[in-house]
């Protein structure tokens, strides 16, 4: 056979094994993605069933632990009414005192576990910053007093406009505030107890610095501090942090942290001025805005 009519037959041969190589592996690139896309939405699906389960769970402990914290103060008022030695009383009114306290605390971890849990419906609208800050020290500045927490505000004289949910951003920065206050609980008492609270802005973003005079975050918690149940401190739900992160990242924004040397930690809640174009809103099971804020 001529040589060139071989070469030619053999060129396309192979060119006709390529193709249809490439061929299969692009339908096989394509069934794999399918496939994946099919776990990701049974995931998902079932993340769904198993947060809407969760969160009917939750409320159904909520209700009868209000009941059992109630009857446990009307106990410790009867013990209190009861014409016995004191010394007799005193351990009964302990092991009460010792009962509501730990189902306040289940409480509040319910509570925090359904904000996080819950979906969120932003009400976005142009909002001073700077009032919107001011709103939450007022608001807190009694704990930070109990806590012997100096409040250290460095805000702007002007206002600072951003598109914001003004309830959720309030949310957000008074759990940022409650965890700066536990992270001080364990300073000695030469260290002051000081928590600097700071706006800065650009044409385009606005940030607030929350900076607390603790001994920082360690080093390994740096990574994880921002995951659930994953508390650096003492008496924390875990939920607090999380909860602000997903307000931020819902606002089309982030939370950041900056350890300090020696001076504490700074945690930044930055966020577009302006509503992002992509962002979507999600859907009807909206967090709750019960919660105590300012």
């Amino acid at each position: 056979m001529n040589p060139f009519i071989w070469g030619v037959i053999t060129g396309l041969v192979l060119g006709a094994a390529i193709v249809a190589a490439t061929a299969r592996r692009a339908i096989s690139i394509r069934e794999e993605r399918a496939r994946r896309a099919e776990r990701r939405a049974a995931d998902a699906e079932r993340l769904a069933e198993l947060g809407s389960l969760t969160g009917g769970l939750a409320h159904e402990i909520k209700n009868p632990l209000s009941t059992v914290i109630l009857n446990a103060q009307l106990v410790e008022e009867a013990i209190r009414d009861l014409d016995a030695p004191e010394d007799e009383t005193t351990p009964m009114l302990r092991r009460v005192d010792a009962l509501v306290r730990e189902a306040d605390r289940l409480r509040t971890i319910l509570a925090d576990f359904l904000r996080f849990a819950g979906r969120f419906q932003l009400d976005r609208e142009p909002t001073d910053l700077v009032r919107v800050v001011e709103d939450v020290l007022d608001f807190f500045h009694p704990q930070a007093d109990a806590a012997d927490v100096v409040l250290r505000p460095d805000l702007p004289t002007h206002p600072i406009e951003a598109e914001v949910d003004a309830a959720m951003f309030k949310q957000a920065l008074l759990n940022i505030l409650i965890n700066a206050v536990h992270a001080m609980e364990g300073n000695p008492p030469e260290r002051p107890r000081e928590l600097l609270v700071r706006i800065a802005a650009t044409e385009t973003d606005v940030s607030v610095h929350v900076i607390d005079s603790g001994p920082g975050v360690p080093e390994e918690m740096r990574e994880r501090i921002f995951h659930p149940y994953v508390s650096g401190t003492l008496g924390g739900s875990g939920l607090g942090l999380p909860t602000a992160r997903r307000i931020a990242e819902e606002h089309g924004g982030r939370i950041s942290l900056d350890v300090l040397a020696g001076r504490g930690s700074d945690f930044t809640i930055s966020i577009p001025r302006n509503v992002p174009t992509d962002s979507t809103e999600t859907g009807p099971d909206e967090i709750s805005r019960s919660s105590p804020s300012p």
